[in-house]
């Protein structure tokens, strides 16, 4: 089976017209359109329905997309190993994170390392990162939760306490430190449902008996630092996420009963890809600097 077809019928089912996706494999659509055609005829089957101008892949070809994904991610490596003899001269190499807080940190490390790769990060949910992994558009992912597949492999980057965050004018603002029954009643300001810091929040309160008042759901980070500053309520963050205002007061909670944590992700089965190796390796030597330095 010629590679070059399973390419085009990728680029096509990936950019959703024969048009667009000759465009990005730098062909015309009529050589586009013949090579789905060819494949089509060679094997008896449909690979797309045609809808007028709009393409939609057929059971056949939603069968073949994930396999072309895999066939098209080796072609690649195959290529940047023999274009680079395995030194990671050149390369890319695409990143899925749940936010910037960690990855940026990573990415910083790792360029250090191999200035010549290039890097693509994209921001999504946890679903989001998961499903980009599985589906070969991303080569790592950077989540804040443990998730129990055997699919992908984690590593642990780093741990970090959830603090406070008041507005200035907050009767808990004078404190640097409070215990969590300080929570006891206040106006909390939650983030959604599925957020890990708000998990691990909800299981530390309900372990110590503790009931804030709950007066919104947020869904995102820079929403709820805006409702903290209008005085609406008290919010909660990973320290690492806390971006210091005049408005604000972060304040920590007396123990640390509440913890996140950090983790680098990748598919088992790409563990001896190189570049996500090299990647993997530069993060782990990041991790351990930063327990040094927080050890001292």
């Amino acid at each position: 089976m010629s590679t070059t077809k399973l390419r085009t019928f990728l680029a096509v089912a990936r950019h959703g017209s024969f048009s667009a996706g000759a465009r990005a494999l730098g062909i015309s659509q009529p050589t586009a359109t013949t090579q789905i055609q060819v494949l089509e005829r060679d094997y008896n089957v449909e690979l797309f329905h045609r809808r007028g101008r709009r393409l939609e892949l057929s059971a056949a070809g939603r069968q073949l997309l994930p396999i072309a994904q895999q066939l098209g991610v080796l072609e690649l490596e195959a290529f940047n190993l023999l274009r680079d003899c395995g030194k990671l001269n050149r390369g890319q190499l695409k990143i899925g994170a749940v936010g910037p807080f960690h990855v940026i940190e990573m990415v910083d490390a790792y360029r250090s390392a191999y200035p010549q790769i290039d890097i693509s990060i994209r921001i999504g949910n946890s679903a989001t990162v998961l499903a980009d992994l599985a589906n070969y558009v991303t080569d790592v992912g950077v989540l804040a939760g443990l998730h129990d597949d055997p699919a992908f492999c984690t590593h642990l980057y780093a741990s970090h306490p959830v603090i406070l965050f008041v507005n200035v004018d907050h009767p808990l603002a004078r404190f640097d430190e409070v215990p969590l029954q300080a929570l006891q009643g206040q106006p909390l300001l939650s983030r959604e449902t599925g957020s890990t810091t708000r998990l691990a929040l909800d299981k530390a309160l309900a372990e110590h008996d503790v009931t804030p008042r709950r007066v919104m759901e947020i869904g995102s980070r820079e929403a709820l630092r805006e409702a903290v500053i209008r005085g609406i309520g008290l919010g909660a963050v990973s320290q690492a996420e806390f971006i210091p205002d005049p408005h604000l007061k972060a304040i920590r909670l007396a123990g640390d009963p509440v913890t996140t944590h950090t983790y680098l992700y990748y598919l088992a089965e790409r563990g001896t890809s190189q570049i996500i190796a090299s990647f993997a390796a530069a993060t782990h030597a990041a991790s351990a600097r930063r327990q040094t330095a927080t050890a001292t």
